[in-house]
């Protein structure tokens, strides 16, 4: 039995393909034990024996289902709201086939279905599944389970039925393949249990199956739904700060962070970085404003901006200054963007090889309004750079591009040295932080781009209220899913409309942090009170990228 605690995770509403790039990260390069518990919104799924000629009974699309191919045992079944889903990706050493996988999973839904008083809950021969009513005149199927098994470790799981809408598996597909048999759901059994409830006792039984009786849970507190953005964070709106920044401070109350510090409140020593405007300096500036460029460093207010731009390094940031996203701790303008700069990919390399730069950062504002997100975009200006001066590292920072494969893959395609995408915070305050976007989906976009054999890298920062049990699991997330190099930063408020901080963390707890990320096996990690996102950002990229030389 594992020593090492499971690490279960309650993910919310998350788009199907989203969670299969994030559990068969953690499959692929992960080693300790995870749980991933959540909601899909309406799919379809088929495993590669699937009978879909006799099976399906609909066109996907026509019923608002996404419709997609897995490899696990099964024939089609399907996932939606008010169905809970399960993936464990576990270590199980001793098993030489699935099937004793396949029985743990049914005996961990059997169990928590009879501590919920579902009566006759139990398997039925011959047929896949957990069912109720099983020495019944009509037993009735209420859990799916499909698996994967590889080198002992495992991916897919189960699908619970809690509230979900029958008709999906009733009347549009033969659910599992199964046409001789009834499905049924907690509430139509007459059960009255939140998803919560039953998470509760989930997690509590599967900690014994496969951490041991040891449980790192974390939350996210919210469900990534249209309803839950602003409309302009949608891009359909005119974006105006003050509608929007108050409701993150509910928000921040809701996830259980209450108090804060005024922000007149004096800054400690080692948060007040020093300024020089030395000659390196002026000349990059001179430079920025010739060619009409922007860089993140002075819009975002960033505290490093003496120490990197005086060592020649600076971080463009392209796609306009205006971001259709509204987060609670960024300055960055929100009122509608303007069309990109068709020029502006010419413009970043002339800067880049006028400043003789050998690691060039890109980031962009939120682009929700651009089809792709502005990812050819970002591509065309990692082509330019790299036709004017070759030999330049080029890290990207980009947005999520509303969790869209075919946005990202056109950034991917041109291999940007380092892909950088920022989580930002813990899983309980992403509703507070940044309400348009999503912990799972971010988690998705860079394992993604691990998929594709790129560098990845992110980052977050603390003083928002997180716990440092909750720093510590970020990282170990980030570590499941092969994260190269993570930055850690302290938040600092840039105005009164901004979420408030709620400490000042010391530096040897960034120290610690980094020390615990790095055993955890992520390949660098960057930490101090004054780290942003581009920090030391060429140091950390020639970490993970060059092999060191034995002496």
């Amino acid at each position: 039995m594992s020593t090492a605690p499971l690490r279960a995770r309650w993910l919310g509403r998350v788009p199907y393909r989203e969670a299969l790039a994030l559990q068969q990260a953690l499959f692929d390069h992960g080693h300790e034990q995870h749980l991933l518990l959540l909601e899909h919104d309406h799919v379809f799924t088929y495993g590669p024996h699937a009978d879909l000629d006799t099976n399906l009974r609909c066109e996907p699309a026509a019923v608002g289902a996404d419709f997609v191919k897995v490899k696990r045992g099964g024939d089609i079944t399907y996932h939606g709201p008010g169905q809970l889903v399960g993936y464990p990706i576990v270590n199980l050493p001793n098993v030489k086939g699935s099937l004793q996988h396949v029985n743990a999973v049914e005996d961990l839904l059997i169990d928590t279905l009879t501590e919920l008083g579902v009566p006759d809950a139990g398997r039925l021969p011959d047929y896949p599944g957990v069912w109720v009513d099983v020495n019944g005149h009509e037993p009735r199927k209420i859990a799916a389970i499909g698996v994967r098994l590889k080198g002992g470790r495992t991916m897919h799981g189960f699908a619970l039925n809690l509230t979900t809408d029958m008709r999906y598996m009733r009347e549009h597909i033969v659910a599992c393949g199964i046409a001789d048999r009834p499905v049924t759901s907690l509430s139509e059994e007459g059960v009255d249990a939140s998803t919560e409830q039953v998470v509760d006792i989930l997690v509590r039984l599967a900690a014994d199956r496969w951490g041991g009786g040891a449980v790192d849970r974390h939350d996210v507190q919210w469900q990534h739904r249209t309803a839950d953005l602003t409309p302009f964070s949608r891009g359909e709106g005119p974006g105006e700060k003050v509608t929007f920044r108050p409701r993150s401070h509910a928000r921040l109350e809701a996830a259980g962070v209450t108090e804060g510090l005024q922000i007149e409140s004096r800054k400690p020593d080692w948060l007040r970085p020093k300024v020089d405007l030395n000659a390196e300096v002026v000349s990059l500036k001179k430079t920025m404003r010739e060619l009409s460029l922007v860089t993140v460093c002075e819009d975002a207010g960033c505290p490093n901006l003496s120490e990197c731009w005086s060592d020649g390094t600076a971080t463009f940031m392209v796609l306009g200054e205006r971001c259709t996203r509204a987060c609670g701790f960024c300055l960055v303008d929100t009122r509608k963007p303007l069309g990109p700069e068709a020029d502006e990919p010419q413009r970043v390399a002339e800067a880049v090889d006028r400043l003789g730069l050998d690691h060039a950062v890109l980031t962009m504002v939120a682009r929700d309004d651009l089809a792709d997100g502005g990812m050819a975009h970002i591509a065309a200006c990692v082509e330019a750079i790299r036709l004017r001066r070759p030999a330049t590292r080029v890290e990207t920072l980009i947005s999520d591009a509303k969790g869209s494969l075919d946005s990202l893959e056109l950034l991917f395609a041109v291999r940007p040295d380092v892909l950088n995408h920022n989580v930002e915070t813990v899983p309980r305050l992403q509703r507070a932080v940044r309400p348009s976007a999503g912990y799972a989906r971010s988690l998705a976009v860079l394992s993604w781009a691990k998929e594709a054999g790129l560098v990845t890298k992110s980052s977050l920062m603390v003083g928002v209220g997180e716990t440092d049990d909750e720093v510590v699991a970020t990282l170990a997330d980030l570590a499941g899913i092969g994260c190269d190099i993570v930055t850690i930063g302290q938040y600092l408020r840039p105005t009164t409309h901004h979420l408030p901080v709620s400490r000042w963390a010391e530096p040897d707890e960034f120290a610690r942090w980094k020390q615990i990320g790095e055993d955890l096996g992520i390949g660098h990690v960057e930490a101090s009170p004054l780290t942003r996102s581009s920090y030391h950002a060429k140091q950390a990229a020639e970490s993970v990228t060059t092999p060191v030389t034995l002496s």
